[in-house]
């Protein structure tokens, strides 16, 4: 359990860095040498956790690629975030959006069942859909999708005499604290990532869109590192599928350490470590 902002800063600043790294088994492109279906999930995810938990701070397992699975696949689900290392963030990518009871108990399978940290959730229905996981009690995360990195965000998202997402941003932070939700901002769009920040001072933000999307770590900490770091940047494709070979564990034990250097020299220009 990560209690706090300070607590995340802590391990930002013993690591020196601010890696997510997104857990996204795909079949079409897990190595063969890691077996067949949820086996071949289970284990490269494993192999992975094994080969960057020195340099990460949270790990963000999207659900869609284990519920494929059914029932045997959200089972490798649990396996694995029970093998995450305590000092990391675990982030169950979920995006879960509904109201009432039904929140709450999406809240509840998130939180307890599977023993997330932080949950992602689309605040389409209003604080209804967040509320219950804002409740869920200290050390727990919401984090709400504000400008995301597809292409398409601007369906919605730039909409409005206000755009959708700076509304989302405005009303957020008088749901929750700096120590219980953050932001979803994508990396892909770095000139609103500066103002992003000046708006919203204190959360931190999950940016994915760093790596095969086109963002940069550097750009990303330019507009947007605050006093905490206040970030947590995402890559998955990047790490993940660094090898097709045998060895792609310690191929993606590099992709991260050489992410994690560039971090480590950030946050030291910086002075936040």
């Amino acid at each position: 359990m990560i209690p706090d902002r300070d607590a995340i800063f802590a391990q930002i600043q013993r690591k020196q860095s601010f890696l997510c790294i997104g857990l996204d088994p795909d079949l079409d492109r897990i190595p063969a040498c890691c077996g067949e279906g949820v086996e071949a999930m289970e284990n490269f995810c494993r192999d992975v956790i094994a080969c960057t938990q020195d340099c990460a701070v949270a790990y963000k397992p999207n659900l869609a690629f284990f519920e494929q699975c059914g029932s045997a696949g959200y089972a490798a689900l649990e396996r694995l975030v029970a093998l995450i290392p305590s000092d990391c963030m675990v982030i169950a990518d979920a995006k879960r959006g509904d109201i009432g009871n039904t929140s709450a108990r999406y809240a509840d399978a998130m939180f307890n069942a599977l023993g997330a940290d932080a949950v992602t959730v689309a605040p389409y229905m209003g604080f209804d859909s967040v509320g219950p996981f804002l409740a869920a009690g200290p050390g727990r995360w919401t984090i709400l999708l504000a400008l995301t990195s597809n292409p398409s965000a601007k369906d919605f998202e730039f909409h409005g005499d206000q755009p959708l997402y700076e509304r989302v941003l405005d009303l957020g932070q008088t749901w929750g604290t700096p120590d219980n939700l953050m932001f979803v901002v994508g990396a892909t769009r770095p000139e609103l990532l500066r103002t992003i920040r000046e708006r919203v001072p204190d959360h931190f933000f999950l940016v994915p869109g760093v790596g095969a999307q086109g963002g940069t770590v550097q750009a990303v900490a330019d507009a947007a590192l605050n006093d905490r770091c206040g970030l947590l940047v995402n890559s998955s494709r990047g790490i993940l599928y660094a090898s097709s070979g045998e060895d792609f564990a310690e191929r993606a034990g590099d992709a991260a350490r050489e992410m994690q250097q560039e971090m480590a020299e950030i946050l030291g220009a910086r002075g936040l470590v």
